[in-house]
This record gives structure tokens, sequence and C-alpha cells, in this order.
């Protein structure tokens, strides 16, 4: 009966696993969007948002008190960034409800509708035309920007990134990659921007992922890789494997006490 068993078990999974290279291959059509042209989508600032801002000026001491002041907090012994990081977050903006953050000597200054390009030349524009500093300059870095993906990935979870731009791509390698049974077709993203919630889903094996608004990352994305029919099969065979042993059990005993009668 083992050797039986031995048998029958591999082809039951096999015949409830196959998948095909159609169903798994990425961008199968890329040939396609050779040599077409991309421009990058710069997102706008939300609710949330933390930002760091430097004000520089031709005079460098006149910059500073336009400056959030540099908080010196003594690290933990605990090792790691994250107290490097909790730091920085700390030295940034938080933006407001109301889509404002609240700057030395300027005020609240709105922050709706902008990107950080946006927000970066109207405060050269306020800090040139009010009289306040003279050639100013001024950096904006989003701190906190992040997704979230779940399902049949690699190492799903939260991840930060730094950039202004990253693809669903650079998300997935992040995570380690689509398990082999992650659904391809059906990738599922659900952005919340200026108080819209978006759902919608992606096929990363077409090239027509790239006319996707989805193709680019939003910060606070949440990102959905749902399993393939075999995977969940396969989940349910595993983990009603007892029931599925002695369902074969119970059809081999039967033949061969049919075959002694």
């Amino acid at each position: 009966m083992r050797n039986i068993l031995r048998i029958y078990l591999p082809i039951i999974f096999l015949v409830n696993s196959c998948a095909t290279k159609k169903e798994i291959w990425y961008l199968q059509d890329s040939e396609q969007y050779n040599n077409t042209s991309y421009q990058y989508e710069s997102p706008e600032i939300q609710p949330n948002d933390i930002l760091k801002i430097d004000i520089g000026a031709l005079v460098e001491e006149t910059a500073k008190p336009y400056n959030k002041p540099t908080s010196r907090v003594q690290g933990n012994s605990g090792g790691g960034n994250s107290g490097g990081n909790a730091m920085m977050l700390m030295q940034g903006y938080l933006v407001s409800q109301d889509n404002t953050v609240n700057m030395p000597v300027l005020g609240e200054i709105s922050t709706e509708g902008k990107t950080v390009k946006d927000l970066q030349g109207d405060l050269v524009e306020i800090l040139e035309k009010d009289g306040h500093l003279v050639n100013p300059t001024v950096m904006i870095r989003l701190l906190n920007a992040k997704f979230t993906i779940l399902g049949e990935v690699g190492s799903p979870g939260t991840y930060n990134f730094s950039e202004d731009n990253i693809t669903i791509f650079q998300a997935i390698g992040m995570a380690g990659d689509l398990q082999i049974n992650g659904k391809r077709n059906d990738i599922m993203f659900i952005r919340e921007r200026d108080g819209q919630r978006q759902i919608a889903t992606i096929d990363i094996r077409s090239g027509e992922v790239f006319n996707s608004p989805f193709y680019q990352i939003k910060p606070n994305d949440l990102i959905i890789v749902n399993p393939n029919s075999p995977r969940v099969k396969q989940a349910g065979y595993i983990k009603d494997i007892a029931s599925t042993v002695g369902f074969l059990t119970l059809i081999i005993s039967t033949v061969i006490l049919i075959s002694n009668l």
C-alpha cells in the first residue's frame, strides 16, 4: 500500500499544481514596448507626510532662523539605525490634515495639490519676493515614503523607500520577488490619495503594465498578491492530507477486496 501511495499522491499534487510559462513569465510582450517614451510622475504631498525642508542662502547665517532647530538626542545602545531614523523623522515637518506645514518665520505654508518640486519653487518665491533672503535655496525630501506588500511574495511587509519614484517591479524585488504560485495577472492595488480610495488590479505578464497609473508606486500603496488556483488547491490538500490519505486507503482497500472475491 505504501508503494501505491507513493505513486498516486505525487500524481494528485502534480495534476493540481501544473502551471504554464504563460501564467508565470513577466512582460511576455515586452518587445512591443521597446523604445517607447516614459515620463516620471511625482506624487503630490499628502496629509501625514513628513518633509525634511532645508533652506539656505547666499549668506549662510541669515538662513538659520528659517530652518527647524536641530535636536540632539542621545542614541540608544541597542544598535541598528532605528534610532537614527526616528531622529530624522523628528527633524521633519508633519503635513497636517489641512495640507499645511508650520515653518519657522514663514508660518503655515500650504502643500495642497503640490509635489515636492512645486513646494520647493513656492518657498523660493516667498523667500525672495517677500525680502526674507538673498538667493535662497530650498531642498525638500519626503522622509516617510513607504508601501505595504502582502501575499505570495518572498518577504511580505512594509518597506520604506527614499527615491522620488519606484516601480511595481522594484517593489516586488524589495519583497523578495513573487512566489511561483503568486497570481501575476491580478495583482491588487489599494491607493488612498486626496480623500479617495482607489482599488485596481494590474497584470505584470503584459507590457501594458507600463501604461498603468499603478506602474509607479506611490507612498502608502497597499499591494496584494493573491495565490493562484493551484496554490489554493494545494493548500486545501495539505490541510486535509489526513482525509486524502484516508480516502485513498479506502479506495485501495476496496479494490483489493473486490479483486480477492
